[in-house]
């Protein structure tokens, strides 16, 4: 029991706690990558973008040129191509559906897990998990202030989630 909680105060340390964020971002991005391999059909998904692109394209060149009879003929097509972006957002959505809840229960652990409590007057604070060189572990952008925990997570599962949807396939590198 004492070498378990022992694990825990280290993780709350930097460079274990980088380490750790870093390595459960690319886990998390890599299952939501694999799921989105499996689940959705990246060859589909890329035909239907290309005839909504097209379909797009087409339909600001009968506006710009004021062209009445190819924006009707453009227009004919427009429920069907609704559909397809239906199509994406539910392809889209499958894999949120799955990791959403998980993700928010992650979320509250960790929140928990790397907060210091609050004592006296002071209120609790995170805990810095990373420095951004130059900045220190606090963002603050506008109104805004991002706790290293947010911002490493964030910039580590953007890494991952970039790398894993090319490595399977997801997204391809010339889009």
């Amino acid at each position: 029991m004492g070498s378990g909680l022992k694990l825990f105060e280290v993780l709350q340390n930097i460079p274990l706690s980088t380490v750790f964020l870093f390595l459960l971002a690319a886990l998390i991005s890599l299952l939501t990558s694999l799921s989105n391999r499996l689940l959705t059909d990246p060859g589909k998904s890329k035909a239907w973008r290309k005839e909504v692109s097209e379909w797009n394209k087409e339909m600001q060149e009968a506006r710009r040129e004021g062209d009445k009879k190819k924006l009707e003929r453009v227009m004919k097509k427009q429920k069907e191509v609704l559909q397809l972006q239906s199509k994406m957002m539910w392809q889209s959505m499958k894999v949120t559906l799955i990791f959403f809840v998980p993700l928010i229960i992650i979320w509250s652990i960790l929140g928990g897990f790397y907060t210091i409590p609050a004592t006296g007057k002071i209120p609790a604070q995170p805990m810095s998990i990373a420095y951004l060189p130059g900045v220190g572990p606090v963002v603050h952008l506008f109104i805004f202030s991002f706790a290293s925990l947010l911002w490493w997570y964030l910039l580590c599962s953007m890494m991952f989630g970039t790398l894993f949807s090319h490595v399977f396939g997801i997204v391809e590198v010339s889009e």
